[in-house]
């Protein structure tokens, strides 16, 4: 039986395809299908697939806002521009990698261009507060335009806040109102959970991201934490005192909550920076030990965030697929 998280991918294109005629003011429309009215708005921290973002973003019912990092004096806009690169090569040889929130201008250019589409209201998720000024950003630009907009902050990164929106695009073009996409993403990210292992806190310390796990700076140099993101912050999960161990860790904590979750329900992503092969081999083991679960989703983490964890970091991002969403309504 195909696993219902590409029964629901393959529905979403369906849906897109059936109502791309639809979308613009003033198209035609027929009983077996209704406009989007509310589009969605994210930002590249979301770490969503290229493939999927391509596929929704055509009529506006996805964007994705970039956000900037500074290396050295030169400033990149992620998804703009092919910076892993340069990044991983900065942070290796010690040159300063700063990361900025986009500008209200950025989210409210989004937010007229969603407009003239024709939708009526607008969904927008974003990296946690606790973390970035982004959402901030988006509420600024939200009294600009004359549609509402509604800003969620997601309280967390990575696919985790990817699969919020990927859970509000779905009821988007399913044609729920404001209020059920915004419910439908509230949904999904309260069923994500990201684990995550660095080398070093050096990055971290040096952007202040680390919030709670700055008790563990005293013995950054004997330990190697496993963190994770819990109220929109990092925290420190456990000490474990070689990098082998570590890894093995964060390797049974997110197996032991995805086991935990509802049969055939569990999804999981693991992201990587500058060591594919590592993650490879993480989400080989994972597969072994979690038979009843889909492969991972691997993916080199968004620049944005690979700038404040540093190179070698592995995390682990456990979810669960969305249920299906109801008929496509009618007019």
């Amino acid at each position: 039986m195909p696993h219902r998280d590409a029964a629901a991918w393959l529905w979403l294109r369906q849906r897109l395809a059936a109502l791309r005629p639809a979308a613009r003011p003033g198209a035609p429309t027929d009983a077996s299908t209704v406009a989007v009215r509310t589009a969605v708005v994210t930002d590249s921290a979301s770490a969503l697939p290229a493939e999927w973002v391509a596929a929704c973003a055509s009529d506006g019912l996805l964007t994705v806002i970039p956000m900037p990092v500074m290396v050295g004096e030169e400033i990149y806009g992620e998804g703009e521009d092919d910076i892993t690169e340069t990044i991983a090569l900065a942070l290796a040889a010690g040159t300063s990698v700063k990361t900025s929130r986009p500008s209200p201008g950025q989210f409210e250019q989004a937010f007229l261009a969603a407009e003239r589409r024709g939708y009526e209201a607008i969904v927008c998720i974003h990296i946690s507060s606790g973390l970035s000024g982004t959402a901030d950003a988006a509420r600024l630009a939200a009294g600009r335009v004359n549609i509402p907009v509604e800003v969620l902050d997601s309280g967390t990164v990575g696919m985790a806040l990817g699969m919020g929106v990927q859970g509000a695009v779905t009821a988007a073009a399913a044609g729920l109102d404001a209020v059920g996409v915004s419910a439908a993403a509230a949904d999904q990210l309260a069923r994500t959970r990201v684990y995550f292992y660095v080398p070093s806190l050096e990055q971290l310390r040096r952007g202040g991201r680390i919030g709670a796990a700055a008790s563990l700076l005293g013995t950054m140099f004997a330990i190697k934490p496993i963190l994770a993101v819990e109220g929109g912050k990092i925290v420190p999960l456990e000490k474990v005192r070689s990098a082998a161990r570590a890894i093995a860790r964060l390797e049974e904590i997110a197996a032991a909550d995805a086991a935990s979750r509802p049969a055939g329900l569990a999804r999981l992503a693991v992201h990587h920076f500058g060591n594919p092969a590592e993650a490879e081999g993480l989400a080989a083991r994972l597969a072994a030990a979690l038979p009843g679960c889909p492969p991972a989703q691997i993916s080199s983490l968004p620049a944005v965030l690979a700038a404040h964890a540093g190179l070698g970091v592995l995390a682990v991002i456990v979810g669960e697929v969305a249920s299906l969403p109801p008929e496509p309504l009618s007019t």
